[in-house]
């Protein structure tokens, strides 16, 4: 999403919120000045793609041995 300075000043509260979901651009005059962005959305897209890599039916202790084994 892009917004701009005055438009981000008037709404802070309601683009600070959208932030936590998504990248909010910041213009002045037509040009990106700055991104408002959630610290913490890297470190989910990481959890995420991590989410299944692991078979139900495997143990945690199976998948550490697994993972030994082949060093």
């Amino acid at each position: 999403m892009s917004v701009t300075a005055a438009e981000l000043q008037v709404n802070l509260v309601k683009y600070l919120r959208l932030a936590e979901t998504e990248d909010v651009f910041i213009t002045e005059n037509g040009k990106v000045i700055a991104k408002l962005t959630n610290p913490n959305a890297d470190k989910r897209a990481i959890l995420n793609s991590l989410v299944g890599i692991i078979p139900a039916d495997v143990t945690l202790e199976e998948a550490r041995e697994e993972r030994l084994d082949k060093i």
